[in-house]
């Protein structure tokens, strides 16, 4: 969608997996120009220091439980100066106790500096994405661009960094890999039966591991991936 540059309009960067959800639509509708791209973090953009990541509550639970919660969240700490999380829907699922939730929410606050916020549907969300942008871009005259690095990495970060990205594997788990392999490369190299002696890895987990290190590439797949990948 082409923004005119005679108007003063909001300007939100959207990410392309989020053209379905209704709330680019909702934007729009409210007067923003919406641009949708393939955004390398966050759902949307609203500034050059404002990184927003959309989550339903049944993922928000998800995540908890998989430990892509953590990961994601060093990552939006470490690429973006503010960081913010809504969580969207009226109910939790209950899948995990409202402790665990608590907790999660304020390891987001406190560890990782994300400001976390719940809204009751797409509606409410649009209309707090259209604040954060009125404020960034109105207030404090700030400009819209896809986010660069806030910091450069130690190379300790980036081999947890790697490890992470493997199915099912969170910062716990992570170190644990790297603890009982030392480098990155063997626990790329490792058998199934050898993934298997980390504590909380099990059978299912390593196979599905080993499927993904050992699969060949197809670039006409490329952009197949299950819902719950956008919020890892």
């Amino acid at each position: 969608m082409l923004c005119l540059a005679e108007e003063i309009v909001l300007k939100v960067i959207a990410d392309h997996r989020e053209a379905k959800s209704g709330v680019p639509e909702l934007l729009r509708a409210r007067g923003a120009c919406v641009e949708i791209s393939q955004l390398p973090l966050g759902d949307f953009i609203v500034s050059d220091r404002v990184c927003v990541e959309r989550k339903r509550r049944s993922d928000f639970e998800q995540s908890i439980m998989d430990g892509r919660l953590f990961s994601q969240a060093a990552r939006l700490s470490a690429e973006c100066e503010k960081p913010i999380i809504i969580v969207e829907g009226e109910r939790f699922e209950e899948r995990v106790s409202r402790a665990a939730s608590l907790g999660a929410v304020c390891s987001l606050i406190l560890d990782f500096g994300i400001n976390v916020f719940f809204t009751r549907d797409a509606e409410k969300t649009c209309e707090l994405i259209l604040a954060l942008a009125k404020r960034e871009q109105l207030a404090s005259k700030r400009p819209v661009r896809v986010l660069g690095s806030k910091r450069a990495f130690s190379i300790p970060q980036q081999q947890r960094m790697i490890v992470e990205a493997l199915p099912g594997v969170g910062p716990t788990l992570a170190v644990s890999l790297l603890k009982q392999f030392k480098t990155v490369e063997k626990v790329m190299k490792a058998s199934e039966e050898k993934l298997q002696k980390v504590e909380k890895i099990g059978p299912e987990k390593a196979k599905a591991i080993r499927k993904l290190l050992t699969g060949e590439f197809s670039e006409n797949n490329e952009g197949d991936c299950d819902e719950n990948e956008k919020h890892e």
